[in-house]
């Protein structure tokens, strides 16, 4: 057998080697990869949603007073809140579009695992070379409000409205997809009312 020969048959070998490697690689550690791929994908949409609520918060196109308004009596005092839902629904639909549009920019530079969080976490966490993560697609994105009231001082209540943010998410893995709900709650808007709150609080426009 020649030079070219043997060569040819270490390549071959090599290259038998890497494979069932590969093989081996993906068989023990497969549902390891997936779960690390789901929390990777999970934080760093998670982290998304809340920065892009922020950045909303902070540009001034949420605001408290344009969600909620009360009804005041003649003395002043108030007698109802109501939501005032066509704002609401305004912001519910500009948020998710934002959110799903930086969802989809993501790239595995954002998502990838490294090799450090599978082999000794504890010391190599984020570290190595990373198994590529892709999002290949988001669906049945939603946003829901919940208000609640907390006691803050003498005669003063804090009222918070958070947001609820869900998306479905499918990712592409080891040549797998892998599909899952993000879900991340934010305080949007707050204020403290001053006297009594009302019995009666108003969901209204829908």
């Amino acid at each position: 057998m020649g030079k070219m020969g043997k060569l040819l048959r270490l390549i071959i070998i090599l290259l038998i080697v890497v494979i069932v490697g590969i093989v081996l690689f993906r068989v023990r550690f497969n549902d390891a990869i997936r779960a690390l791929a789901q929390t990777q994908v999970t934080n760093t949409t998670s982290d998304l949603i809340n920065d892009a609520i922020d950045r909303q918060i902070e540009d001034g196109t949420i605001q408290y007073d344009r969600m909620v308004y009360f009804e005041k009596d003649l003395d002043g005092r108030i007698t109802a809140l109501k939501t005032n839902m066509s704002e609401v629904n305004r912001l519910k639909t500009n948020i998710l579009n934002l959110i799903n549009d930086e969802i989809l920019a993501l790239s595995t530079d954002d998502l990838g695992v490294p090799l450090g969080n599978l082999f000794l976490p504890e010391v190599l966490s984020g570290r190595g070379p990373e198994i590529p993560v892709q999002i290949l697609s988001i669906r049945n994105s939603d946003a829901s409000f919940s208000s609640n009231f907390t006691q803050a001082g003498i005669n003063q209540t804090l009222q918070q409205i958070n947001m609820q943010v869900s998306v479905d998410v499918t990712v592409l893995v080891l040549g797998q997809t892998d599909s899952f709900t993000v879900s991340s709650q934010v305080i949007v808007a707050e204020t403290i009312i001053v006297g009594d709150v009302p019995n009666t609080y108003f969901q209204t426009g829908g």
